[in-house]
């Protein structure tokens, strides 16, 4: 039988502009708010049901894909208790608070909802369902909520400062400024004058007072991109920032506080430098409270095609589409430049097509190559179920990349007259069949 609550505690609920709900400890609904009704209501009476059946009709399923309901933390500890959410890349925040009795003990549970929107998620170069990628989003949004330092790790192009944007978005500090400092190529003076600012006069050239990086991400988060970079001898002034949460202007005597959120990112092994004494130990447990590495684009593949439509539109292409052939090169290629090399390929390519397809004369020659790890012909490799069509295209694909004679003996061995084959090779856009259409071959 459901407890009867006194109405003003259950209109006391309303008082959230977030989703609220008002639970016994088997998850029973007792009440809920507004918000939670519009957020997750499906039209019938929420008291008395459960709210993961609540929250499956609303599509956010509770015990998939690794998902955790703090309940039973929260009647162990009798504290409060968080825990995130996801399901289809949507991300779903859960504060749960006991609610005691005269005993001090819970009565009832307080759950709070907040649904991290699209638009604090999504970004262009985080785009992706793979496992990866979910890996990796789950990570940054249980970073978020948190003030706990961030350490970004990944090659070089696989997105960190859009990952740092993202944490920032999805933090409790994202009405302050999100202020980046990229740290590599600049000198020690030029360093602490961008960090901390200088007074008129500190310096040569100095003719006016200058805010310092630091005291501009006050409130907000302060992302230091190449970290690793940073000049040793400046290290201990960094450290000193972090942990005193104050500074001077370069040629100033007035301390300054300022409090912010720090995010750090490199390329570089930290662990590494840490040992060969070129990154301070002290700076690096710092700032590593929470590594998340982000994964080079060669091991998320299969996120390639999600990624480029959403790069091509964001670029200012959304009707461009990639060919088979073309999608086929970009799946087989490693990306050493990661996503960033990915974009300023989508971008050259949409600046040479005048279709609505980019063809694979479009690509750079490097991704013409047949990858040096590919040595069975595609017509053999049957690991997935493909249409005659295609396969045939791929099969002509590797055939001319292989072959060591000209069209004509390619042609005699694949059992065609030469025109036939110049038909079809044409028909599916090989890069050779164009060249050599273009000097009379």
């Amino acid at each position: 039988m459901l407890k009867q609550l006194r109405p003003e505690l259950t209109s006391l609920l309303d008082c959230f502009a977030l989703p609220a709900v008002l639970l016994e400890a088997d998850h029973t609904v007792l009440a809920a708010n507004q918000a939670y009704r519009k957020q997750f209501g499906d039209g019938k009476p929420l008291q008395g049901r459960h709210c993961d059946e609540i929250l499956r009709t609303a599509g956010m399923l509770c015990d998939d894909a690794g998902n955790e309901c703090p309940m039973a933390r929260c009647q162990q500890s009798n504290e409060a208790a968080h825990a995130l959410r996801m399901h289809d890349g949507r991300a779903l925040q859960v504060d749960l608070f006991p609610i005691r009795n005269a005993d001090g003990k819970p009565a009832y549970f307080l759950e709070l909802l907040t649904p991290l929107t699209e638009q604090s998620t999504s970004t262009d170069g985080l785009v992706g369902q793979g496992a990866r990628m979910q890996e990796l989003s789950r990570a940054l949004h249980r970073a978020a909520p948190s003030d706990v330092p961030v350490l970004l790790l990944g090659e070089s192009g696989t997105g960190k400062e859009l990952a740092a944007g993202m944490v920032h978005r999805a933090s409790q500090r994202a009405q302050g400024a999100f202020v980046v400092l990229d740290c590599s190529g600049l000198s020690e003076t030029l360093f602490e004058s961008e960090l901390f600012g200088h007074e008129k006069g500190a310096f040569t050239g100095a003719h006016s007072r200058k805010i310092g990086l630091a005291e501009a991400a006050n409130g907000g988060t302060l992302f230091l991109d190449e970290v690793g970079d940073i000049p040793l001898p400046l290290q201990v002034k960094l450290l000193r920032l972090l942990e005193s949460g104050t500074f001077r202007r370069v040629g100033g005597i007035e301390p300054i506080r300022s409090r912010f959120r720090l995010i750090s990112a490199t390329h570089r092994d930290l662990e590494r430098m840490v040992r060969e004494g070129t990154f301070r130990q002290d700076l690096y447990y710092r700032i590593s409270t929470f590594p998340i590495t982000l994964p080079p684009l060669r091991e998320r593949r299969e996120d390639i095609p999600q990624l480029t439509e959403s790069l091509l539109h964001n670029l200012g292409y959304p009707r461009l589409r990639l060919s088979t052939a073309s999608l086929e090169l970009l799946l087989a290629y490693d990306f050493p430049g990661n996503v960033r090399e990915l974009r300023n390929i989508l971008n050259r390519a949409a600046l040479l097509t005048d279709d609505v397809a980019i063809l694979p004369e479009h690509l750079p020659t490097a991704l013409q190559q047949e990858p040096a790890t590919t040595n069975a012909s595609p017509a053999t490799d049957f690991s997935a179920v493909v249409p005659l069509e295609e396969l045939e295209a791929r099969y002509l694909r590797w055939a001319r990349l292989h072959h060591a004679g000209d069209r004509r003996s390619l042609a005699h061995s694949l059992g065609l007259s030469e025109r036939t084959l110049y038909r079809k090779l044409e028909a599916i856009g090989d890069p050779s069949q164009k060249r050599e259409s273009d000097h009379g071959g």
